[in-house]
């Protein structure tokens, strides 16, 4: 049973009014409560959203914290992006009120189960395939989380018969209290966002906050080929792991060509290697932790087959963009960190031969999240004719990669794509796998994926001819 809990009548602070800050104010108030928000942004920053709160009777503390009133409030809902060492947080805490996510309060409304996964990377792509199967299924579902939607927007339309996917990230994470998912899924580790958390292992610690207070009733999927989550198993729920390198106990694995499903002893054959149209290995982890968490939600086997078979993809997710005169371009603009786009680039097959050169013009850059990038020395050595730079990590990259690959320093991602065009051949691959947030140049990895998207586009509208090159 989940907690009971009563809004109207209480006085709740929510600090940081982004999507799901807003989304908090307006969801509280509704139900009663007196809300007051607050912001570090100005009245001017926030034009739109003030007016839309002050409507619904919330009072804004805009231009800093320090005037909302800690000592009044019975709870605190802290949007992601704040950091959760923020002094006003601090303050919360020390005086002993609650400060909680916004997927906490989220789950003690919500109707139906719901499916949360994390991971450090291929959240999005998990998320959206696991609501596609249920979706092509027949089972009514519902998607939201770090996806885009708050999960309080999703309240509403909750019903004891739906299903919820949400995709968590670790700063959701931070300030949970008793949030705990029917299914949680653990996709993998590795570093990110060490901007914010202060080592890995307190990263880590963040995401297994997942499964902090799920029992044997509900159940964990874990990689089983990622050893910084075996080693971090749960205790409390059933756990189910996932590979394509070797036999489970219990949970999804590759059987030659087949996806098989191992529960009980039992062995369920869902669907064939082959029926995967997503590129890269990482998709194939993708597709056996959503086929392991659409099964244990009740997920037919043919609805199971027939939804990874017709999953078109995510946008900004290895997305191919175009072909202009035999130089194909794609978007993984979703690779924010190291290892996602170190998966990006393996996704492209090395050349046959120690004659060949690399067919991949690979554009890097933006915020440095704090990890290296000398895990990418070897992929692009093997498989890049040039690293384009952009945004501020340019030359903490170009440190790392000096020597793995002919380096150019591009600044802007316009340039990037300007040079890509002089120096691809017919054959060539240009991604964009940035390996670094976007909020130097772009308000989100979204509009730095848009922005590429338009500049392919209008080499195309333009009939740009590639040039050959001489390698």
């Amino acid at each position: 049973m989940k907690p009971g809990f009563e809004l109207r009548g209480k006085r709740v602070l929510v600090v940081g009014l982004a999507r799901t800050g807003a989304a908090a104010s307006l969801f509280c108030s509704a139900r009663g409560a007196r809300v007051t928000a607050t912001d570090r942004k100005t009245e001017n920053d926030l034009v739109e959203t003030a007016i839309v709160l002050r409507a619904a009777g919330i009072t804004l503390v805009l231009g800093g914290h320090e005037h909302a009133n800690l000592c009044e409030q019975d709870f605190v809902v802290v949007s992601p992006g704040v950091p959760v060492n923020a002094p006003v947080l601090e303050e919360a805490r020390k005086i002993g009120i609650p400060v909680w996510s916004e997927i906490e309060v989220a789950w003690r409304f919500l109707s139906g189960k719901l499916i949360a996964i994390t991971g450090s990377n291929g959240k999005t792509t998990t998320t959206s395939l696991v609501a596609h199967i249920l979706k092509t299924s027949g089972i009514p579902t519902l998607v939201g989380g770090n996806i885009g939607v708050p999960l309080l927007s999703l309240v509403e339309s909750s019903t004891d018969a739906t299903v919820t996917v949400a995709e968590i990230s670790s700063f959701q994470l931070e300030n949970v209290d008793e949030f705990r998912p029917e299914i949680g899924v653990l996709l993998n580790l590795t570093p990110d966002h060490l901007d914010r958390h202060t080592s890995f292992d307190e990263y880590a610690a963040a995401k297994m906050r997942m499964f902090g207070n799920q029992s044997e009733r509900d159940a964990a999927i874990l990689n089983a080929d990622d050893p910084e989550v075996s080693r971090r198993m749960p205790h409390g729920p059933r756990v189910y792991w996932f590979s394509r390198k070797k036999r489970v106990a219990a949970g999804a694995f590759l059987l030659g060509e087949e996806i098989v499903f191992r529960s009980g002893g039992d062995e369920t054959q869902l669907l064939r290697r082959s029926d995967i149209s997503l590129r890269g290995e990482h998709n194939v982890e993708n597709v056996l932790a959503a086929c392991s968490a659409a099964f244990l939600v009740g997920a037919p086997i043919a609805g199971i087959a027939a939804g990874v078979k017709s999953f078109p993809g995510v946008e900004h997710r290895l997305e191919f963009v175009g072909d202009i005169a035999g130089v194909q371009f794609y978007n993984d603009s979703k690779a924010t960190n190291v290892d996602a786009a170190l998966k990006a680039i393996e996704s492209f097959p090395e050349p046959q031969s120690n004659s060949e050169k690399g067919r991949l013009i690979v554009i890097l850059g933006g915020k440095d999240k704090g990890s290296p990038y000398t895990p990418l020395r070897a992929p692009l050595a093997a498989r890049a004719r040039a690293v384009l730079l952009i945004g501020a990590a340019t030359e903490k990259i170009a440190a790392d990669l000096e020597g793995a690959a002919p380096l150019q320093r591009a600044g802007t991602l316009d340039r990037a794509v300007q040079i890509a065009k002089i120096r691809a051949k017919a054959g060539d691959i240009v991604l964009l796998a940035p390996a670094c947030a976007s909020f130097d140049q772009f308000e989100n990895y979204e509009q730095r994926g848009r922005v590429f998207k338009e500049l392919v586009g209008r080499l195309s509208v333009q009939g740009a001819a590639m040039p050959a090159s001489k390698g």
